[in-house]
């Protein structure tokens, strides 16, 4: 992204990165409706009221106040307590050794269950998923056709696909309906969920096995990582608390 200002503030500039950077911290869910240009204006303004204020915090030697003074030491604290633990923990690593060890030793922890691969039309009403069933028999649409034509999912744009996916990954009525088919089949009547009306079509099926080694490398060194971090955190806070003096008040609980 090309740096550019996008607001001055008593000669402080404030740029389109200081937007994409405050989006970023938004709950993945919630960043879509400020990167439109509303959005993008609703937090501009709201950067713009931040430096107002420092502005204004700053005439008044509130920087200065015995408040917010101790804001600081409590803040300088509270990151000092972070920074520390954060540094501890990188210096935890987990070798390539341990993990190839780990998996060799735990062969039912690396075993993906049967699955199917399904694809769907979502629909909001019962009628239209009875006629677009029909069409698809008819040989009006292919069903891939259909899903992009009349879902509402947007699974339409990959003609329904769903990928794969096992027991438990979807809601019950869906499921059971679903592996309750054969590959090739699709369903002769809608199902239906709080979603809405799906049409099914069942494309693929895997029985369990064996997941490889390479695919699973470094979510089982993640795994294994927090472990071993969490195992050296405790042992380092029974060692400081030998050179510390703790008095920890069990009566009060």
């Amino acid at each position: 992204m090309e740096k550019q200002v996008v607001a001055v503030v008593e000669g402080k500039e404030i740029y389109n990165t200081d937007l994409e950077a405050l989006i970023q911290q938004l709950p993945q869910e919630q960043q879509g409706q400020f990167r439109t240009k509303e959005g993008r204006r609703k937090l501009l303004e709201e950067l713009v009221a931040k430096e107002l204020f420092y502005l204004e915090g700053k005439k008044d030697h509130e920087d200065e106040s015995e408040e917010y003074l101790a804001l600081v030491e409590d803040a300088k604290e509270k990151l000092l307590k972070s920074h520390m633990i954060a540094k501890f923990m990188k210096n935890v690593e987990v070798s390539d050794e341990e993990v190839k060890k780990f998996y060799d030793e735990n062969p039912k922890q690396f075993i993906a269950p049967d699955s199917i691969r399904a694809s769907h039309i979502l629909l909001p009403s019962e009628q239209q998923a009875i006629d677009i069933i029909k069409e698809i028999k008819d040989g009006g649409k292919t069903f891939e056709e259909a899903a992009k034509a009349y879902s509402v999912c947007p699974s339409r744009e990959q003609g329904g696909d769903l990928s794969y996916f096992s027991k438990g990954k979807m809601v019950p009525q869906f499921e059971n309906a679903a592996f309750a088919m054969k590959v090739g089949e699709m369903s002769d009547e809608p199902v239906k969920t709080d979603f809405g009306w799906h049409i099914i079509k069942v494309t693929d099926s895997k029985t369990s096995e064996t997941i490889p080694y390479d695919v699973v490398k470094e979510s089982a060194r993640q795994y294994l990582l927090g472990q071993k971090q969490n195992r050296a955190f405790l042992d380092r806070v029974d060692e400081l608390k030998k050179e510390y003096d703790v008095d920890v008040k069990i009566g009060l609980f």
